[in-house]
């Protein structure tokens, strides 16, 4: 059955003008975006079958374009589609951080850390560079590594900052394994990190960590 045929109040468009888009489950978001399905399919139910193949929205939103394009219902189009959508998000979250201060739009930042983090297929190591009133003056990536982990120099970081003229910083990496409890390894660069950046009289805020819908906080957590 078509989701045209369906009653008014459970077609997933008429349930998100009315209850919002946080009513919906994953599927009914993507089926939005897919508009329509394929013969026999509606949809949702080829949603349902995309997020099954790939294992998560996620892991979707994240596949590089040959592995989004060879899936049925799928193409260029659609690919181009969901990297416009996706760099929206990511410039709409970097407006509303950059109007306001950091440290007192703590969701502001996750929101932004996430959209900028979350879909990554490996780990990427980034940092947000504040001024004095610890406003935003850059987000930048600095390092990249495999899926388990991305080498750190904070000589690189603290050379950087001074460049910028930073009064501060907030550092942030992603787990692409889903799972956001900090590593030692994550809790020893962040101690290193804080007195390389000491030495030259810039604090470090925070340390975050993005895994998915997740967002840990070191600071937070009282290891920064």
């Amino acid at each position: 059955m078509a989701i045209t045929d369906w009653p008014a109040a459970e077609r997933p468009r008429e349930r998100l003008l009315t209850h919002g888009p946080n009513s919906l489950s994953d599927a009914e978001l993507l089926a939005i975006f897919l508009r329509t399905g394929l013969p026999g399919k509606s949809a949702v139910d080829l949603a349902r079958e995309l997020l099954q193949r790939f294992g998560s929205l996620g892991a979707l939103l994240s596949a590089n374009r040959k592995t989004f394009c060879q899936s049925p219902g799928l193409g260029d189009a659609k690919f181009a589609q969901l990297q416009a959508v996706l760099e929206m998000a990511r410039r709409h979250f970097a407006e509303n951080l950059t109007r306001e201060t950091v440290l007192t739009s703590a969701e502001a930042t996750r929101h932004f850390l996430q959209a900028q983090l979350r879909n990554e297929s490996r780990e990427v190591f980034a940092a947000l560079y504040l001024d004095n009133q610890h406003q935003l003056l850059l987000y930048e990536p600095l390092f990249y590594g495999t899926v388990n982990g991305a080498t750190v120099y904070p000589r690189e970081v603290v050379k950087r900052a001074l460049e910028l003229n930073a009064a501060a910083l907030i550092v942030a990496h992603n787990h692409p394994s889903g799972v956001a409890e900090p590593s030692r390894a994550d809790l020893a660069i962040t101690s290193r990190l804080r007195q390389a950046l000491e030495m030259v009289d810039i604090r470090l805020l925070d340390h975050c960590i993005v895994a998915g819908h997740a967002v840990v906080s070191l600071a937070e957590r009282g290891e920064v």
